[in-house]
């Protein structure tokens, strides 16, 4: 286990530096930016020693991985964010350990999470999932509401009992206009973020950029960074 703690701590020094040069390149303080790391794939054993190198946030977006995996870590002091699409029947499941859900993206969804919550006696953060990808009203190809979407769905977050509007997420997308152009991508959906506080100025968290394009997500302002494959290692090929 010590080879893969000093593999996993080279690799977190690695990433630490890129986001603190990102920052300063971007006149911003290092603590403006939190280090999410993905998880998935990888068993509880490597959360534990993430958990012991200082890590203090890590996203899950499969339930039937996430939820062993967390009621096994439960001792330990993270934050879990689910960044997965999400279905319904899965949401009672993902409550339980979910301490914020970074891929919301209908009415529905958002009905199940209050429901749930408020069951569970746990308040629970959201972030709409903005799909760049879509037409105004269409959902994207790998979920996300369009921009068009956000208000209303943001609202219905805010007045349900059980939820904390947190803020945005979006994953840099594939196809469209903002097809390979990251940072572009995370400007548009830090404008989005500036509309989103004029009317709930505490949902100022935006979740944006992964292993590739962190650098370009910190420029734009995001707040969170979602790192997998730069701190863990290529995923193994699943099947």
């Amino acid at each position: 286990m010590t080879d893969r703690k000093d593999e996993l701590a080279g690799n977190l020094a690695k990433v630490e530096e890129r986001i603190a040069a990102a920052c300063a390149a971007a006149g911003r303080g290092r603590e403006e930016v939190t280090l999410i790391v993905v998880t998935k794939t990888y068993p509880a054993s490597d959360v534990r020693i993430l958990s012991e190198l200082g890590v203090r946030h890590v996203a899950e977006n499969r339930d039937q991985d996430a939820a062993p995996k967390a009621a096994t870590c439960s001792d330990l002091p993270l934050s879990w964010h689910f960044v997965g699409q999400l279905q319904t029947n899965k949401v009672r499941s993902v409550v339980g350990y979910a301490d914020v859900v970074q891929s919301v993206d209908r009415s529905r969804l958002v009905t199940a999470l209050s429901n749930e919550a408020v069951r569970a006696g746990r308040e629970v953060g959201c972030l709409i999932q903005v799909a760049l990808d879509a037409g105004e009203s269409a959902r994207g190809e790998r979920g996300g509401v369009a921009p068009g979407g956000i208000e209303e769905l943001a609202d219905l977050v805010a007045d349900s009992p059980g939820l904390r509007l947190d803020g945005l997420m979006t994953v840099a997308p594939l196809t469209g206009e903002y097809a390979g152009r990251q940072q572009a991508a995370f400007e548009r959906l830090m404008d989005l973020s500036t509309d989103l506080r004029r009317t709930h100025p505490a949902a100022n968290m935006v979740s944006a950029g992964m292993s590739a394009d962190l650098e370009e997500a910190v420029a734009a302002g995001a707040t969170h960074v979602r790192v997998g494959t730069a701190v863990l290692g290529v995923r193994p090929r699943l099947g």
